[in-house]
């Protein structure tokens, strides 16, 4: 039962919340039945429920009549022949295909390219505030692991002997996993997440759990901020903050990152990375931070699009331990034609607001040949979807918000998880049926978008894509494009109700920094957005362009 006695004025009071209007005759006859659900609500909160409990129900983005496109997987990879550099910088930098090939070779052990990484991690690492734990030990007993088994002959794959980072939302058994928040900075697992396991199995070495913003959004955790690479002066982005910064800053040949809304396409746009954001489904989360159970995704962030290929096939494939997992084989082919392709894109992103960047990428993919095409989408409240998110998320973190420990978050203001939460116990779960519905008409529509068309491209902010194709598990690669002058900008925000992008200071000292383009694909195909993003890195050149910070 409730303390406070529920009064008419109480239930009008009520309705001003909830976007309702009762008649005084309506508030009569709910004022003394109210008291029941209440009681249920109170009694369900009762029961602690671990972040590890998923949902019941589960999303799955395919719609009825969907066909796999692909049956087994495959993946061909292109042949590199270029030798070794001498210089540690320049070895740092290389795309993970370069790596692997120097390793499997004798050329480069191992051992000595994790020890570059680690060097660069204590010189650069308090810089750019990209690392939460590094576990040097570790990863040079991995890499000597790898070499004895290079020098028997015996590789693993692509990722033999490659060092990484993995953002600290994932699991590492003995080792601090604290997802950025202060209420977690001392949680040791005592096992590690499914796709930790994976790439242990393909020969990756792990270097440390690179930084997260608290509770999976922004850029700020309990140790600082996440410094961007080419302007350390302003934040990362999230909130896969340290993978993107970390890889942009050369200090591991690539990331895991996780992204429910914009988590590894924003820190991507903002350090110059490319991040793929898999289809929903594909990569497992056990062992993995839950935010929001029908939205999170894994995925790769490196500095080539061909890694993101390699890494991907790595962690593709479904795991009894993550309900929401669908065995989907995983086609890749470097040297597959892109003449075939038709490239839709939506005329309002590339109207006011477009960057002259957004433009000539827009022009380079006319000019590999293939067809551009205009596309539409049918005007729906793509943002109103925002509110699953909201009220997954608050859920997730419930505790926090009942007991008043979000109140020792770091980041505590009209845009931050602790009010995001708060405010989050005002929606309706009408309401939130009713979005799944909705929900289930923008999959429609971007199923009839991609009849239009095999891959869509734009700016990050794309319309209504970045929310819409997030809630649909469609797949998103994002690459470097281009490079612009900026001030320093603000973090980004979900204030508004959607994702916004931080504003850059106009009045200060301006920074050259990386701006990206994004191309989304079909559900499980995400071959066809790689191989065009391949073509386009060629093409536009700026991909082997570093941080200006000491390398």
């Amino acid at each position: 039962m409730t303390e406070t006695a529920i009064t008419l004025d109480t239930i009008a009071a009520a309705e001003t919340l909830m976007g309702v209007t009762y008649t005084a005759a309506e508030r009569q006859q709910m004022q003394d039945n109210l008291e029941g659900q209440i009681t249920s609500a109170l009694q369900r909160r009762a029961v602690p429920l671990a972040n590890s409990v998923p949902m019941a129900m589960r999303f799955d983005p395919r719609l009825p009549g969907f066909a796999m496109p692909h049956g087994t997987d495959a993946l061909h990879l292109t042949p590199i022949t270029a030798p070794l550099p001498a210089a540690d910088a320049d070895i740092a930098f290389a795309p993970v295909t370069h790596l692997a090939a120097w390793i499997k070779s004798g050329a480069l052990t191992s051992r000595r390219l994790t020890q570059i990484y680690l060097d660069r991690i204590a010189t650069l690492g308090a810089k750019l505030e990209c690392f939460a734990a590094v576990t040097p030990d570790l990863a040079l007993a991995e890499a000597d692991a790898a070499d004895a088994l290079t020098r028997a002959g015996v590789t693993l794959g692509p990722l033999h002997g490659i060092p990484y980072g993995v953002k600290d939302l994932f699991d590492t058994k003995d080792i601090v996993t604290g997802w950025g928040a202060e209420p977690f900075q001392h949680r040791i697992p005592d096992a590690d997440a499914s796709i930790v396991t994976r790439l242990r199995a393909a020969g990756a070495v792990l270097l440390g759990k690179t930084t997260v913003g608290a509770l999976a959004y922004n850029d700020i955790w309990y140790g600082g901020v996440t410094r961007n690479p080419w302007n350390l002066n302003e934040g990362s982005s999230g909130s896969s903050a340290g993978s993107a910064s970390a890889t942009a800053g050369g200090l591991c040949a690539f990331a895991i990152g996780t992204e429910t809304l914009g988590s590894i396409t924003s820190p991507s746009q903002r350090c110059g990375t490319t991040g793929l954001r898999p289809t929903f489904g594909r990569v497992s989360r056990a062992g993995c931070m839950a935010l929001c159970n029908s939205l999170d995704k894994v995925g790769p962030i490196c500095r080539s699009v061909e890694d993101t290929a390699i890494v991907l096939a790595a962690l593709n494939g479904a795991d009894i331990h993550d309900r929401s997992t669908i065995a989907a084989p995983f086609v890749f082919n470097a040297a597959a034609p892109i003449a075939h392709l038709k490239v839709g894109y939506l005329p309002a992103a590339f109207a006011e607001g477009a960057t002259a960047i957004d433009h000539a990428a827009l022009a380079a993919t006319r000019a590999l040949g293939v067809e551009v095409v205009e596309v539409c989408l049918p005007d729906l409240p793509y943002g109103a979807l925002m509110n699953i998110l909201f009220a997954e998320a608050a859920a997730s973190f419930e505790d926090l918000t009942l007991t008043n420990t979000d109140d020792t978050l770091t980041w505590q203001d009209a845009a931050a998880w602790p009010n995001a939460m708060r405010k989050a116990r005002f929606l309706s779960a009408v309401d939130h049926v009713q979005l799944d519905r909705l929900r289930y008409l923008v999959m429609q529509a971007l199923d009839s978008l991609f009849t239009q068309c095999d891959v869509l491209i734009g700016p990050f902010m794309t319309g209504p894509m970045l929310i819409a194709s997030n809630y649909t598990g469609h797949p998103c690669l994002h690459l470097r494009a281009g490079f612009e002058d900026l001030g320093t900008r603000s973090p980004a925000s979900l204030a508004s109700g959607s994702l916004t992008t931080g504003e850059a200071d106009t009045a200060g000292k301006t920074f050259t920094v990386p701006q990206g383009i994004s191309l989304w694909g079909r559900l499980f195909d995400e071959g066809p957005i790689l191989n065009l993003g391949m073509a386009l890195e060629r093409a536009l050149a700026v991909a082997d362009l570093r941080p200006g910070f000491p390398s």
